[in-house]
């Protein structure tokens, strides 16, 4: 009986050590001209991947925007809330963003825009930036 409760124990031991970090959403934005398209992948262990390239290190205070921005987004996605964009005029760019609970869309333009979705937008615009390091 013991010998299979310490097995029991180091199988979970070894499955917990080793399994990733969630992603807390992924994000891509397309839109016009050089630099517009981003795809971005923020994960809860303080990494985020844009365009494909290595994971790199987040800040300590952009990983609790992510995390409360996850949280502010989760029932939004849950309902799988897309908002179409504005006059076409208005629009530089589009976003959408997988979460656990779901999908959100919507355009920098979008009527009623709920501030959470305008705060992911200034995250995917000062993460790309100053931690990966894309221009625009």
């Amino acid at each position: 009986m013991r010998k299979a409760w310490l097995g029991v124990l180091g199988a979970v031991a070894v499955t917990a050590c080793g399994s990733p970090s969630a992603d807390l959403f992924a994000v891509k934005r397309s839109g016009a001209g050089p630099g517009a398209a981003v795809a971005m992948v923020v994960s809860d262990d303080g990494t985020v991947r844009c365009n494909g390239a290595a994971p790199a290190a987040l800040p300590a205070a952009r990983l609790l925007d992510a995390r409360d921005l996850a949280r502010r987004l989760a029932k939004q996605a849950a309902l799988g809330l897309e908002l179409p964009p504005g006059p076409a005029a208005d629009t530089t760019f589009r976003y959408r963003a997988d979460l656990a609970d779901g999908r959100i869309a919507f355009a920098d333009s979008s009527r009623g825009l709920p501030r959470s979705f305008s705060d992911l937008a200034g995250f995917v615009r000062v993460v790309s930036r100053q931690v990966c390091k894309l221009r625009r």
